[in-house]
């Protein structure tokens, strides 16, 4: 496979369950990151909550960006940025229930393997609410386009920079759309 970027492969990966709220962030993100750009052919879009384990989506990426909610100090809506040193100082938390991603835990994995990206950017948001059902808060809602500043920023800077689309579509949130017209 050919890649057209300073790195090689990049996986943007936007993490989140989109019925539980301001859990909704990263796969809001990156629909709307996909929706407004043309995206390099080496950078791999994947949302929403993948599975428990998150090693065979990054595995081979020279470069992720994640994007999720965070729990750190700060107002509903401040976005974070966080590198790999930054996110390495507290040890993983524990897993309250199986269905849920451990990003530290695969980054470990790949470490161990010597597999793990050389370049790894968090781009979080403290959330407001974290609840069933679907709709972010407005201060989360507020972020996107910050974070999808952050995350071209980021493409740029690694070398495969995307491309605005003249007539972008709206997102596909088909999570609020498709339960919107069932309810």
């Amino acid at each position: 496979m050919h890649y057209t970027t300073d790195v090689g492969r990049v996986v943007v990966l936007g993490l989140g369950n989109v019925l539980v709220g301001d859990d909704a962030f990263g796969p809001w993100v990156v629909r709307t990151l996909e929706a407004r750009y043309a995206l390099d052919p080496a950078t791999e879009c994947v949302e929403g909550t993948p599975g428990n384990d998150l090693v065979p989506h990054l595995m081979g990426a020279d470069a992720v960006i994640v994007i999720d909610t965070v729990s750190s100090a700060g107002h509903p809506g401040d976005l974070k940025l966080y590198r790999r040193a930054g996110m390495f100082r507290r040890p993983p938390p524990p897993r309250v229930n199986p269905h849920e991603p451990g990003f530290q835990e695969a980054l470990f994995t790949l470490d161990l393997l010597g597999l793990a990206p050389r370049e790894l950017l968090l781009v979080g948001v403290v959330p407001a609410s974290v609840r069933t059902g679907v709709g972010m808060t407005d201060a989360v809602t507020a972020a996107v386009d910050r974070a999808v500043e952050e995350v071209v920023l980021e493409l740029d800077r690694l070398g495969c920079p995307p491309t605005p689309r003249p007539d972008a579509p709206a997102p596909d949130a088909w999570w609020e759309s498709g339960l919107a017209a069932v309810g």
